[in-house]
């Protein structure tokens, strides 16, 4: 058993929602004339339909797990979508586009895979002047957490950095900060924890005698639990950005 065995037929794979999607976009300016969108990390492509909703144009959602691509796919069939969604199984650290090919990148909560600064160095060059770059980022909300979440993800994500050190990263990768803003607590749970815990409940009964499978559901389900106590502490934070001369 893996991640993508749980994660699989989940509707997202990160917190978030459409309302914050459709928050995110209307923090650009020029939220009508994007015509190319890369979205990176897309998974199921929750996310990805929303934004073909509220945009002009086509986008490429690109993914390393070719079922998740087939997910998006039979979505944007679904909503009418699939003329303006070209799905791509590549890596986010090898992508195949030339220099300025896009007017917004997008990236929910999946920048973490390659980390923050190095994610925005990679992309920002694929974007075109005065381009935007919009992503969710786990981050520190406070300079003192709770020791237990502490713990947590100083194991399973150590890189996670404050807003403040997020924002200067920004400014240190050539993007100007637009706005950022803290995703709703509620956001984390109804269409992505609270499914999650749902299947790991499921297939703890099934794994019941796979010690393995145990302890790999255990260790999920530790997530969150520390998202329910301590998710005061940190959240996800979209940063929206401009790329700069």
């Amino acid at each position: 058993m893996n991640l993508f065995d749980l994660h699989q037929g989940l509707p997202r794979e990160a917190p978030g929602n459409d309302a914050a999607t459709e928050r995110a976009l209307h923090l650009l300016p020029a939220l009508p004339a994007f015509g190319a969108v890369l979205d990176i990390g897309c998974g199921p492509g929750a996310q990805t339909i929303a934004l073909a909703r509220n945009l002009k144009g086509t986008i490429t959602a690109i993914d390393t797990h070719r079922p998740y691509l087939d997910e998006l796919e039979s979505r944007a069939r679904s909503a009418g979508l699939a003329e303006r969604i070209v799905t791509l199984q590549v890596s986010m650290d090898a992508l195949p586009f030339e220099r300025e090919s896009f007017d917004l990148i997008w990236a929910e909560g999946s920048i973490y895979i390659i980390g923050f600064e190095i994610g925005l160095r990679l992309w920002r060059p694929l974007v075109r002047t005065n381009g935007y770059i919009v992503v969710s980022e786990l981050t520190w909300l406070t300079d003192a957490p709770p020791g237990a979440a502490h713990e947590f993800w100083g194991r399973a994500y150590p890189a996670m950095a404050s807003i403040e050190q997020n924002r200067t990263t920004i400014e240190r990768c050539g993007l100007g900060l637009v706005a950022d803003f803290v995703l709703a607590a509620d956001a984390w749970f109804e269409d992505y924890l609270t499914p999650l815990e749902e299947k790991i409940a499921a297939l703890r009964q099934r794994f019941a005698r796979d010690p393995a499978a145990l302890q790999f559901l255990g260790d999920q389900q530790m997530e969150i639990d520390i998202v329910r106590r301590y998710g005061n502490a940190f959240g996800y934070v979209f940063y929206a950005m401009q790329r700069r001369e």
